[in-house]
């Protein structure tokens, strides 16, 4: 990176180095890693609970009402989707908001103008 060495070579320390340079320009990323990983955690343990590897009943789990409502599907289609599709809108909620959270850090980049080039 050829700001890391610009700023070396002035004589910047590299606490400054990586406080002023480097993570501002990771911060992005790794937002939205976190909501990803978020959402993977969401899928995985509506998975788990699906397969009965879960919380215990009485305890509510989306995986495990998509598996109670397997049997009632042509009579009550409600008791399977309704629960599916609270996994889908919350993934996809966590998901958006993270993108929208990490475009907001890129605009408070110094070398992001918000103008285009053309």
């Amino acid at each position: 990176m050829e700001y890391v060495e610009a700023a070396r070579s002035i004589g910047v320390t590299d606490t400054q180095i990586l406080i002023r340079h480097i993570m501002p320009n990771a911060m992005r990323t790794l937002l939205v890693l976190l909501t990803l990983g978020i959402g993977s955690a969401i899928l995985a343990g509506a998975a788990l609970s699906f397969l009965g590897l879960g919380a215990q009943p009485p305890t509510p789990e989306w995986g495990a009402m998509l598996n109670a409502g397997q049997k009632y599907i042509r009579q009550a289609w409600w008791i399977t989707v309704f629960p599916g599709l609270g996994i889908f809108l919350t993934v996809l909620a966590i998901n958006l908001i993270g993108d929208a959270i990490g475009d907001a850090v890129a605009g408070n980049d110094r070398s992001y103008s918000g103008k285009s080039t053309g």
